[in-house]
């Protein structure tokens, strides 16, 4: 795979709690350098790497409900448009796990549309945190979110002790086929990880590890 094709799989990330403006900025030049789709910021990030991103065709994607996806459907539905509002043209929003697990499916749904009306049309990807899930409740995880209007069902936070594995995007894309796309995330560390993820289905990579990923296909 030429480097230029490989990099646009790439939110390229930075996502920890003690993220600066200036790390920020320093992920957004990465992007740029190495033709990254989005940077993939925490959403009051989100005014920064626009700003800093404008006119380089690399977009931004803000994470709603992040990372536990337990916030009341309202309040990620506030974030999503503020995220908007400030130069988000995706949105990572968390599923509600818990929700899930108590099959409460309605609410899971609903939590999910809200955020899709709040995005405006921009693209939804849903977080279902599959670590913490069984495989049927990943199978109907998918389903829903389909149902819900999100464009994208994504594995992982990376902040629930596990992340994306080759099984789990199988899974998602045996499910959901094309109806919507996969986004793996969390622990994808190496050019290895990176090409087996997209191997199994996945149409986008969340890493933060992106710029040592496209350095490795560089020396081979």
């Amino acid at each position: 795979m030429q480097k230029k094709t490989l990099a646009r799989y790439f939110d390229h990330t930075i996502l920890s709690p003690g993220a600066t403006t200036a790390a920020v900025i320093q992920v957004c030049e990465e992007a740029m350098k190495f033709g990254f789709f989005s940077v993939c910021v925490n959403s009051v990030h989100a005014r920064t790497a626009a700003l800093h991103l404008v006119g380089s065709g690399v977009k931004v994607c803000s994470v709603v409900g992040f990372p536990l996806g337990a916030s009341i459907s309202d309040i990620k539905a506030a974030e999503a448009s503020a995220a908007v509002r400030d130069g988000a043209r995706e949105i990572d929003m968390v599923m509600n796990i818990g929700a899930l697990m108590d099959k409460d499916y309605d609410q899971v749904e609903a939590d999910i549309a809200g955020v899709v009306a709040a995005a405006k049309g921009n693209m939804v990807k849903v977080i279902i945190e599959t670590c913490l899930l069984n495989s049927d409740q990943k199978i109907k995880a998918c389903k829903i979110a389909g149902r819900a209007g999100a464009h994208f069902v994504k594995t992982s936070t990376g902040f629930a002790g596990g992340g994306a594995t080759i099984e789990d995007v199988t899974l998602m894309k045996a499910t959901v086929g094309n109806r919507l796309k996969i986004k793996a995330s969390g622990g994808i560390k190496t050019l290895r990880d990176a090409l087996g993820m997209i191997e199994a289905g996945a149409a986008r990579i969340g890493a933060s590890a992106g710029v040592a990923i496209i350095e490795a296909l560089e020396t081979k």
